[in-house]
């Protein structure tokens, strides 16, 4: 049997375009799953049930999947501790995601969401002890002028706990990135999706009992619509992530946003205030200098290599 485009990462990983189409469409896909997340919690569902029903339908569709043509031996890795580490923080990931989602107006959740491009400068400088430049710290400076707009702590526009829970969540998925970016080089994409919610799917299970509860035909409905959505997103957020590099991609998160303001005025009849409309363009700014600036550094790197 020939060897199928998923089982070599390293052929693949230098298709930026692709990247950024399937980053563009993993941006609806993932916004309108975050209009399921609302809609389930506000109808009684609990966020930890929430997750579950978001998880179990990736482990049966993959099997499935690979099964069926047969590749089952796609699932073998070598890496199931690097696979635990992406689960264990995937899943404080989601839960923190989601939380910002229930605390706050879609369209805040998903601006705060985009201060991830902000923690990931951050952390390349204290974790990977990368040197940042001027550009990159004052567009750092710049996000988080936005998210002081925006938050506009005393004023009570927006619940200041519902925006730390959005920060953080942004901070963890700087942290995710890095480690699908890593485990992209060896791995194929959808086994990192189902080996993160073979992990996670068992530990949300343990909490179950205790938070499971009888659920109407529209919460059913609801249910099947995240994990529907929220699978064929994760898939395509893995997928851009390997085809591309983390701050080339990131760029086409800042499509949601559109996709929030109208689904949040549509289904929530909630249009954002003007201090959202001022905040999100400072943040949206850092985030496309950072991308920017990442962009012109891989240049530069790339030169030097040829040079030398």
């Amino acid at each position: 049997m020939s060897q199928s485009p998923s089982a070599n990462p390293s052929q693949q990983a230098q298709r930026p375009q692709l990247a950024l189409l399937i980053r563009l469409g993993a941006a609806f896909v993932l916004t309108i799953m975050l209009v399921f997340v609302k809609l389930v919690t506000e109808s009684g569902v609990t966020l930890t049930e929430t997750l579950f029903w978001r998880q179990l339908p990736t482990v049966p569709v993959l099997l499935l999947w690979f099964a069926m043509r047969r590749e089952l031996g796609t699932l073998k890795t070598r890496r199931l501790g690097a696979h635990f580490r992406r689960a264990a923080l995937g899943l404080l990931g989601m839960f923190l995601n989601f939380g910002a989602v229930t605390l706050l107006p879609l369209a805040e959740a998903t601006t705060l969401n985009f201060t991830t491009a902000i923690w990931a400068v951050i952390l390349s400088a204290l974790i990977l002890r990368e040197r940042v430049g001027l550009w990159r710290w004052s567009a750092v400076l710049l996000g988080f002028a936005g998210v002081i707009v925006i938050a506009q702590p005393g004023q009570g526009n927006i619940p200041l706990f519902g925006a730390a829970v959005a920060l953080a969540a942004a901070f963890t998925i700087a942290l995710i990135s890095i480690q699908i970016r890593d485990l992209s080089r060896t791995e194929p994409s959808l086994t990192i999706v189902f080996w993160f919610s073979a992990f996670s799917l068992p530990l949300l299970a343990l909490a179950m009992p205790f938070v499971a509860t009888a659920h109407t035909p529209y919460q059913w409905s609801l249910l099947a619509g995240l994990g529907l959505f929220g699978l064929l997103g994760q898939f395509l957020l893995t997928a851009a992530l390997r085809y591309g590099a983390v701050a080339s991609v990131i760029v086409m998160d800042y499509s949601s946003l559109i996709w929030a303001t109208l689904l949040g005025w549509w289904v929530f009849d909630r249009l954002p205030p003007a201090a959202t409309w001022l905040g999100a363009p400072l943040i949206v700014a850092a985030g496309l200098v950072i991308a920017w600036r990442e962009h012109r550094l891989s240049i530069e790197r790339a030169r030097s290599l040829v040079g030398e």
